[in-house]
């Protein structure tokens, strides 16, 4: 059946700042207390999600969550009108605040694992919302991603599950931990889980290891994977350790081709034969590894050489790698990169696109987006105002200009005028992305 691979950027919300939340994430801790620019922001984000859609690849749109999330606050304790809980909130733990404020829901890939039609026993594509539950900030957003993912991918061609129990033997962080690989989009594929640690395991890595098995072989079971292409691999410490928080830091797939530094598994051969095994009678797998001597891990993660969107491009014979401008400031990144090129491989081409803003707080090109395939028939299910084309873009580029600041400091989630302009353009975006009057919870 043909199909082609979507991706669904997260819209970077109003509240975008550097507030240092996620531990073990190197840039996050980098740039704690700097100021951002939530318009800067969601100009890069959209420049890029545009320039895909410009190329003929479908290019989505994910809404941003509601911020701050006041009723979360009034779960710990706090009281009265929203105004009033986030001003109790303010004085006494700034923290939470800073928490319930968070932008995050922007890096899509973590919003959900999805698993195409081609390969669910029901013939629907499955969505699973992450849960997130390893952060405070993150683990906030599993039933609002579960709303806007029904919302936006609405009715019988596809399943929506609830995100798994919030416990940390499930802890799940969605499509950056998960590679699908295939002959042809629309085909069968195999599914490659990589987890960082069992449920029950004591863990004593320098960070966390975010990603349990038991998550992912509950999704595969909830999605109806056929066992036999689903592949589960352990991510090496050594890259946790690094600072890969998650495995799409390290390594990237699509269509035949993994593209992959040399320390992201537990296990390389082992994890390279299971591959071979499961995609055996489908395609060849092409594997693409990046030795340590070429590209030091630590340059791979600085620079988010992995966390790069690997691209079907149309009428390209060969794939396109849509990396962030870091990579060609990086010397032993750049270099590699025009490598690749220069050879035959599966990658004939290396587009550096500029998303600092992002970049900043840990996130590359590939954190930005949920890579969805789609057939025709659910393509045409998806709801249109979710779809990026021109006068889509327009709109939401002048609508950002309208109510994003300029600038945002950490300090700054104390004004109440914060809240005020949030809410505003969150209500409107409700109506460009034709998301119902009672998508968010201030507006029920």
């Amino acid at each position: 059946m043909t199909a082609v691979e979507a991706n669904f950027d997260g819209l970077i919300g109003p509240t975008h700042n550097y507030g240092g939340l996620s531990f073990g994430n190197i840039a996050s801790d980098k740039n704690r207390g700097a100021a951002s620019s939530p318009l800067g922001a969601v100009i890069e984000g959209l420049g890029k999600a545009k320039a895909l859609a410009d190329a003929g690849l479908v290019q989505g749109i994910l809404p941003p969550h509601a911020r701050p999330d006041t009723d979360y606050l009034r779960q710990l304790g706090f009281s009265g009108s929203d105004k009033a809980v986030l001003d109790a909130a303010w004085k006494k733990a700034p923290a939470l605040v800073r928490n319930v404020y968070s932008a995050s829901p922007m890096w899509a890939a973590n919003a959900a694992t999805v698993s195409p039609s081609a390969d669910t026993q029901d013939g629907r594509l499955h969505f699973t919302p992450a849960n997130l539950v390893t952060t405070l900030h993150r683990s906030i957003e599993g039933k609002a991603t579960q709303n806007a993912l029904e919302r936006v991918f609405p009715g019988h061609n596809f399943a929506v599950h609830a995100p798994l129990p919030a416990q940390s033997t499930f802890a799940d962080e969605g499509a950056a931990n998960h590679v699908r690989l295939c002959g042809e989009h629309g085909g069968p594929g195999v599914e490659i889980f990589v987890y960082g640690r069992e449920g029950s395991e004591a863990w004593d890595g320098r960070f966390p290891a975010r990603q349990t098995r038991e998550s992912f072989e509950a999704i595969a079971r909830a999605h109806g994977l056929d066992p036999v292409r689903c592949v589960f691999i352990r991510q090496s410490q050594d890259a946790i350790d690094a600072g890969a928080f998650h495995n799409d830091v390290v390594c990237v797939g699509t269509l035949n081709t993994l593209f992959f530094h040399e320390k992201a598994f537990a296990d390389r051969e082992t994890a390279l034969a299971d591959i071979r095994a499961a995609a055996k009678g489908l395609f060849d797998p092409v594997f693409i590894e990046v030795p340590e001597d070429d590209v030091p891990i630590r340059d791979a993660i600085s620079s988010y050489l992995f966390n790069s969107q690997l691209l079907d491009m149309p009428d390209a014979d060969r794939l396109m790698l849509n990396a962030p401008i870091e990579c060609e400031e990086t010397d032993s990144t750049r270099e590699f990169c025009q490598t690749l090129v220069n050879g035959n491989g599966s990658i004939g081409h290396v587009n550096y696109v500029d998303v600092r803003q992002s970049m900043r707080n840990g996130g590359g090109p590939a954190c930005l987006r949920l890579r969805v395939v789609l057939t025709e028939a659910e393509r045409d299910a998806v709801n249109s105002s979710c779809l990026l084309g021109d006068e889509q873009f327009a709109r939401l580029t002048e609508w950002a200009r309208r109510h994003y600041r300029e600038t945002l400091h950490p300090d700054d989630l104390g004004d109440p005028a914060l809240m005020d302009e949030s809410r505003a353009a969150l209500d409107e975006l409700t109506r460009l992305l034709s998301l119902g009057s009672d998508f968010y919870p201030f507006q029920r």
